[in-house]
């Protein structure tokens, strides 16, 4: 199988290993774990604490965005770093340096909106 496909056929060969292996692996466990099912392993577990009411409860929207800002924020952190190692290097400084300056201030933006929206006050 000398040609185009023959690397296509090696990534198939591995994929399916791997699936029978996974596949293997969830047979074994199953096979070995103990099965002894009582109403009080279905019961919903919260934190020690028994449930009370119905499952469904809604959360406000403002969670969502402190989520959307702490993403931001990794983000940032994200290619901080990498910048820091590339602006050390020779050849690489004003144009880096604007670079950053660009992208700090889409992420200013973005917290300065999130600031105006009265996102980061927490009631």
């Amino acid at each position: 199988m000398d040609g185009y496909f023959s690397s296509y056929a090696i990534v198939a060969v591995l994929f399916g290993i791997g699936i029978v292996i996974f596949a293997g692996a969830l047979l074994i466990s199953r096979g070995l774990r103990p099965s002894n099912p009582t109403p009080e392993k279905a019961v919903t577990y919260e934190c020690g604490v028994d449930p009370v009411g119905d499952g469904w409860a809604q959360s406000q929207i403002r969670y969502y965005v402190f989520i959307y800002l702490y993403v931001v924020f990794a983000v940032d952190a994200v290619f901080l770093f990498p910048w820091a190692v590339v602006f050390a290097a020779p050849g690489f400084g004003m144009t880096t340096l604007v670079e950053m300056f660009v992208f700090l201030a889409f992420i200013a933006l973005g917290i300065l909106y999130a600031w105006r929206k009265r996102v980061l006050t927490w009631t």
